[in-house]
């Protein structure tokens, strides 16, 4: 029995926090149905899946949806995929993305505070490198770090995704 209760105790201890990946909107999105699409979004990170719902026949969709990510290790690349839900039919692929939370990793680690609302940390150009579709900022809000960024999609004609990291301290956890 002492066995299985250690597993969640050494699954806290390697686990640096958790990330909030807010999705907040599909911007210019592909077509997929006759006249439009009913786009959703799949967020990975190594052996995580999350989604979010889908929305009926929208290419500028509204999410505002949070997926929390356990983060064990901070270069992981996190992926996003776009997709058509499709009632009859196996969902159509939207594009998608690749983003790396390291650099907001960082800027936390440099552990900042009393910085004035609207503060920007660390400014990110969107590069051959990078899947940005504008300048991304680590920005201090409420006393707290986030990162906004809008993601171009890739393999597909058009369109991009609006996401803002935030970051979740667990207590008990490794940290970072």
């Amino acid at each position: 029995m002492e066995e299985v209760d250690s597993i969640p105790k050494s699954l806290m201890e390697n686990l640096l926090g958790l990330l909030r990946v807010r999705v907040k909107r599909g911007i210019n999105l592909a077509v997929r149905d006759v006249r439009s699409s009913d786009p959703y979004v799949v967020i990975k990170m190594f052996n995580q899946k999350l989604k979010t719902r889908f929305i009926r026949k929208d290419v500028n969709p509204e999410w505002n949806e949070d997926l929390t990510l356990s983060i064990i290790d901070p270069n992981h690349q996190v992926k996003l995929i776009v997709y058509d839900h499709d009632t009859f039919s196996k969902d159509d692929r939207m594009g998608d993305a690749e983003f790396d939370i390291f650099p907001f990793i960082e800027a936390l680690k440099s552990n900042i505070t009393g910085l004035p609302n609207g503060t920007v940390i660390k400014r990110t150009q969107p590069s051959a490198e990078n899947f940005l579709a504008d300048e991304s900022c680590i920005t201090c809000v409420n006393g707290k770090l986030v990162q906004d960024m809008i993601l171009r999609l890739q393999n597909v004609e058009c369109g991009e995704v609006e996401i803002q990291l935030q970051w979740i301290d667990l207590p008990g956890s490794k940290g970072i």
